[in-house]
């Protein structure tokens, strides 16, 4: 486009803008995707999706919102007004294409931290999550105050070998500040190709000044699911991150510590700690998986695409064995919907802390092929009603993060029968000093995961009473 000479735009050029903005335009597909923050999975099927109604749960909107037919013209007679001036008189020449994209921008960044506008690689980069590696160091993050705040660190990445935590801010990335940056640009400066150095520097909260860690860049292999028998008949399953087949690891990992302990568990740990999401149809699989029937999750939003329920199926792998949850302040999303789920059913203890209360899904506008919006469209809601959003979910016990320290050993042991001369021999004393041994080098590994291992042991001590 070019202006006239004058450097006024003409009425014919704005009035064609405005028209131009006024049309809708046909969008080929909605895809559902998964609800992370930064890495959303691929879209998966709505075998368990059904349109409902829900007239108890009051509307509500974050801003007055008009329809296409209500656009506001003298509103977007000064936009054309703005683009005009800006094409004529900016100090530096200026390309159509980028200014509008710009302002498509700013329109999206404005409703909230989750919508923006995907250009061609931004839009390809979204699917990295569900393919299960790509170059970077392997942290989930959000923007804050204009900062890049980690939702989590991915297990077994350079982010979490380097210490970084749930909640830290980074405000600076090799000594480039990151206000002012977008989301995407700063994660577009944090992704390298793998064994390049990057050094960011950290706030974290309490009085400690900030600090600099420098990471080496990586090829970041995301297996969600990992497991091991804590205790015999004890099983541990541990989700870093919900993926498209997520649900699937789940079931045959479950089928793997049910084989190591004789064909059943007495009970489960299912660590959802600093798990920031993924696919939503994984977290509803998983947790169906342990369920019998009943509604799983809901949402709820302007359109009636986005009012869908998910309902469990009739089969539950563990049999009834009891669950304890763990999640803490890294889990968000998808993660809290399945503590959330298992929690209102009375089919699990959530245990740790409060967790992150990222309660709304995104969807996936295609608007051509190579571009799209990430859009909020809904929030979700557990069976029993409750919006996770900005509340996040409530631990039934909390348990403090911290590490267990032994005590020195002084020397002197306390006095015990065996201690005593002439004392009788038991004929099998070793199992119990090799399982005092397992459990105290489990509470010094990991202090919350112990502490679940000890109420599924009282559960199940508890359901055997009375039994003959």
């Amino acid at each position: 486009m070019h202006a006239p000479p004058n450097g006024v735009s003409t009425p014919n050029r704005r009035d064609s803008m405005i028209h131009a903005m006024t049309r809708r335009l046909p969008f080929a597909s909605t895809l559902i995707l998964g609800i992370c923050l930064v890495w959303p999975g691929a879209p998966g099927d709505r075998a368990f999706a059904e349109t409902i109604e829900s007239p108890d749960i009051p509307e509500t909107t974050a801003k007055t919102v008009e329809t296409a037919s209500e656009l506001p013209l003298s509103d977007l007679r000064t936009f054309a007004e703005v683009f005009g001036r800006i094409k004529e008189e900016y100090v530096e020449g200026v390309q159509d294409k980028f200014l509008l994209e710009s302002a498509i921008r700013g329109m999206l960044s404005g409703l909230d931290p989750h919508s923006a506008y995907l250009d061609n690689e931004e839009f390809q980069d979204l699917q990295v999550g569900t393919r299960g590696e790509f170059g970077g160091l392997g942290i989930e993050v959000g923007m804050e105050d204009g900062f890049v705040k980690v939702i989590a660190p991915i297990d077994d990445t350079p982010a979490q070998r380097a210490g970084l935590q749930s909640g830290d801010t980074i405000v600076r990335i090799d000594q480039k500040p990151v206000k002012g940056l977008s989301l995407n640009d700063a994660v577009t400066l944090m992704r390298g190709e793998p064994g390049t150095s990057i050094e960011l520097t950290i706030m974290r909260s309490g009085d400690e000044p900030p600090f600099d860690v420098t990471l080496e860049r990586a090829v970041i292999q995301v297996a969600s699911v990992r497991s091991r028998t804590l205790a015999p008949g004890f099983g541990y399953i541990r989700v870093s991150h919900f993926q498209s087949r997520t649900t699937e690891d789940v079931i045959a990992a479950v089928d793997t510590l049910k084989s190591a302990s004789n064909g059943s568990l007495k009970g489960l740990v299912l660590d959802l700690r600093n798990n920031p999401g993924g696919v939503l149809n994984s977290a509803v699989g998983v947790s169906d998986a342990f369920l019998t029937g009943g509604l799983i999750v809901y949402t709820k939003g302007r359109q009636e695409d986005s009012k869908l329920q998910f309902q469990a199926g009739p089969d539950d792998i563990l049999s009834g064995a009891p669950i304890v949850v763990l999640v803490n302040g890294g889990s968000a999303s998808a993660s809290e919907i399945v503590a959330g789920a298992l929690q209102d059913h009375k089919r699990a203890i959530v245990m740790g802390n409060q967790t992150f209360g990222k309660g709304s899904v995104q969807t996936i506008v295609p608007i051509d092929d190579s571009t799209a919006l990430k859009l909020t469209t809904a929030r979700y809601f557990t069976p029993s009603g409750r919006s996770i959003q900005a509340q996040g979910i409530t631990p039934d016990i909390e348990l403090e993060r911290g590490e267990f320290k032994p005590l020195a050993a002084n020397g002197v042991s306390d006095l015990k029968e065996s201690d005593l001369v002439r004392h009788l021999e038991d004929e099998a004393p070793e199992s119990a000093s090799e399982d005092a041994a397992e459990k105290g080098s489990l509470v010094a590994e990991d202090f919350q995961l112990a502490e679940a291992l000890n109420v599924l042991k009282a559960l199940n001590i508890f359901g055997q009473l009375g039994t003959p």
